[in-house]
């Protein structure tokens, strides 16, 4: 049972994990290098100089089959001349002004770049060389009773690539009404579900063979090249994510319920998570020879304010939706990852061990097993904050000081810069795993101070009025000190204020 609610069982309905965004690509995996795409056209008895007009002929019969299908249908077939417009809001569009229950709303095509070959040389002597060009691709939007909004991209030219767009929680809509489940909804989260656990089953046993025919149905439909493939290489289409978004979404009761403790997980977030922590929600150690960077990022939206932390092209992000506090995870980088599995080596051999994750969709389990992961690791170091009241009443407490054993404990001036140096210094995210001591933070605190003696006399007061107060605590048989979750909540809170939120009071007072 997830940490949060526990915490807040008297607040939430439940927590519902499964994928958001899938964005997957289709190849002839034959048709990407030179050697193969030569071995086809031996086979087809197609000479190199006839390269371009053969499969000039493949595009004609491509485009009028899918524009023929179109008109068939009565749905609009738009010429783009960007292709930076909004093409999903084009479409939602025509599905406003023309609605349909289900099937093609509308085709979208536009010129793109993209990767594909081209014949060189002099006669007698021509090859086929890897080359950037543009060419017509076909955005093909569809309402499916079990995909719902979806698009699929096709590119007319060589190799004849395709991608398709699908939401996770449209999916599960289809598969929640199969099963008698109700549920309700805000934009693509679900708010409440009637029988959770059995919503969660469900979603773990989401079979990506059933995806991939699906997938295969599509790519029928709009490439008669299709066909030819599969005779000469005895395959179709090669399915592989190019990004896959993970969400876990805590369905709180009421709205206020979640505004009253987001605030809190904002701040702590943000300004207590260190980079040791994007590593270990990523799975991962902290490792010296790492190549990149750890990025925390915090935006404020219409809605509401997101936090998210990047490792590389990969990221975990929180924000809220209405009543749900969403947790996603976005993998661009498999390869990231290591998962436990069969390796096969160049003597034929074959052993167990840990790899890098693939792109394939049948490692979509995988993808799903990795995110689910590092969204709860990120969610149960949420666990220690408390509701902004709460909150508010522990800086109360510490700024009135307090009696210890019948002695009295002065309390902090929270808004002295000297005070919130020493709580930036015990903050800091290098001191998570280890603690720290009192030369670590001395330096930070008192830098002005040369007398090291002196400096460590001064910090050892500090120090323990802070442990006076709950905000740090030492490690036993050490001279160490760890931060507490007392203190990760108050000290959390008042760096945020101080860096965030009291520089915009004052400049609007000014």
């Amino acid at each position: 049972m997830c940490k949060m609610i526990n915490q807040y069982a008297d607040k939430i309905k439940g927590q519902f994990a499964f994928f958001d965004r899938m964005i997957i690509n289709g190849y002839f995996r034959p048709l990407l290098s030179e050697q193969t795409r030569i071995g086809y056209l031996y086979s087809m008895g197609i000479p190199l100089r006839d390269f371009t007009q053969y499969f000039k002929n493949v595009t004609d019969r491509m485009t009028e089959r899918i524009e023929a299908n179109a008109n068939e249908l009565s749905r609009p077939v738009v010429y783009l001349p960007s292709a930076k417009d909004k093409k999903e809001n084009i479409a939602k569009n025509f599905l406003i002004s023309d609605p349909v229950d289900n099937g093609l709303i509308c085709v979208l095509k536009t010129l793109e770049a993209c990767r594909t070959a081209k014949v060189v040389g002099q006669e007698g002597k021509h090859f086929l060389k890897s080359s950037f060009t543009k060419c017509l691709h076909y955005y093909l939007y569809y309402l499916d009773k079990e995909f719902g909004f979806m698009f699929v991209k096709v590119q007319t030219w060589f190799p004849f690539n395709i991608q398709v767009y699908i939401n996770g929680r449209e999916l599960m809509k289809h598969v929640f009404d199969a099963n008698g489940i109700a549920y309700e909804c805000y934009d693509n989260s679900f708010t409440d579900i009637s029988d959770v656990a059995k919503a969660q089953e469900l979603a773990d046993k989401f079979d990506p063979k059933k995806l991939c025919r699906r997938l295969d149905g599509f790519a029928r439909s709009l490439n008669p090249f299709l066909d030819t493939v599969q005779k000469a290489f005895g395959q179709g289409y090669f399915w592989c994510m190019d990004q896959c978004e993970f969400a876990t979404d805590i369905m709180f009761k009421e709205r206020p319920f979640l505004e009253d403790i987001y605030p809190s997980l904002v701040g702590h977030a943000f300004y207590d998570f260190s980079c040791t922590d994007v590593f270990t929600f990523m799975g991962r150690k902290p490792d010296p020879r790492f190549q990149g960077e750890a990025v925390s990022d915090y935006k404020k939206r219409p809605v509401g304010c997101r936090v998210k932390f990047k490792l590389k092209s990969n990221s975990v992000k929180m924000y809220d939706k209405c009543s749900v506090l969403r947790i996603e995870t976005t993998i661009n980088d498999p390869r990231e990852f290591k998962v436990f599995g069969t390796v096969r080596h160049h003597d034929g051999s074959e052993s167990q061990q840990w790899k890098p994750m693939g792109k394939s969709i049948s490692n979509l389990y995988r993808y799903a097993q990795v995110s689910k992961a590092c969204n709860q690791r990120f969610i149960d170091a949420m666990v220690d904050i408390v509701p902004v009241r709460s909150v508010q009443q522990e800086i109360g407490a510490v700024c009135s000081g307090k009696t210890v054993k019948g002695k009295r404990i002065p309390g902090f001036n929270v808004w002295a810069p000297d005070v919130l140096r020493i709580m930036e210094a015990v903050s800091d995210g290098r001191y998570l795993v280890n603690g720290f001591r009192n030369k670590d933070v001395g330096k930070t605190i008192f830098p002005d101070m040369q007398d090291a003696k002196k400096r460590s006399s001064r910090i050892s007061r500090t120090l323990k009025k802070l442990r006076q107060h709950g905000l740090i605590k030492k490690v036993p048989r050490s001279r160490r000190y760890h931060v507490t979750s007392k203190g990760r909540r108050i000290m959390g809170t008042l760096i945020e204020l101080y860096h965030k939120d009291y520089p915009e009071l004052i400049a609007k007072k000014a």
